[in-house]
């Protein structure tokens, strides 16, 4: 005759395995992010809670159409899409990539409903705002680089490897769903900006 111990195992272990089914089956049917511990933000799902530093310098906080308040979260960005850049101002692919960056930016400045539509932003992973100040400038970089300097939101993000893009359709209720998330350059900014328009309704 079993044990009540032994009873009370088994009862969990199905209400566990009850649990994990529901689970899986949400997340295929896409009703829970796919997202793991420790891996980048999955396309389709949610970006993890990035609390990040309103930038110090007014035309910046105005281009992200912030107001008020020491940190801010992507979704709160005044945009329908926010394209962020995961870097470092030691990279030398990074450096490299700059231009490149800089051109899609132009692209997306060109027109203003896509200016006003798609905003962009870096997060210099493990640099201080001194450090990210000096990349931008080096590199004439116009959107705002924000500091990451103990590696939080690199954390958040699984330690990817830079650069690394990830590209977000937001809402301001805080709604999100991540378009693109990838390591390495985007090669070609014309054809990455048609990819995003294609991706996003209304553009």
């Amino acid at each position: 005759m079993r044990s009540v111990n032994e009873k009370n195992m088994n009862s969990s272990m199905r209400v566990f395995l009850a649990s994990m089914t529901i689970l899986a089956c949400l997340s295929f049917f896409g009703l829970v992010p796919v997202q793991a511990a420790g891996e980048p933000p999955a396309v389709g799902g949610r970006l993890p809670d990035l609390v990040l530093p309103v930038p110090q310098d007014q035309a910046e906080k105005a281009y992200l159409g912030l107001k008020t308040g020491d940190t801010f979260r992507i979704p709160q960005i005044a945009a329908d899409v926010v394209i962020v850049e995961i870097f470092s101002m030691y990279c030398p692919h990074c450096q490299k990539e700059a231009p490149r960056i800089n051109e899609l930016y132009d692209l997306v400045s060109k027109q203003a409903n896509r200016r006003s539509r798609i905003k962009m932003i870096g997060i210099g992973a493990g640099n201080s705002e001194f450090e990210t100040k000096v990349f931008k400038d080096q590199y004439q970089v116009p959107f705002p680089l924000l500091p990451d300097v103990d590696f939080t939101i690199h954390k958040l993000v699984g330690e990817v490897r830079t650069p690394y893009f990830i590209v977000v359709e937001t809402r301001s209720d805080g709604w999100n769903r991540v378009l693109y998330s990838r390591v390495g350059g985007i090669e070609d900014p014309q054809k990455f900006l048609d990819f995003l328009l294609k991706e996003v309704s209304g553009q």
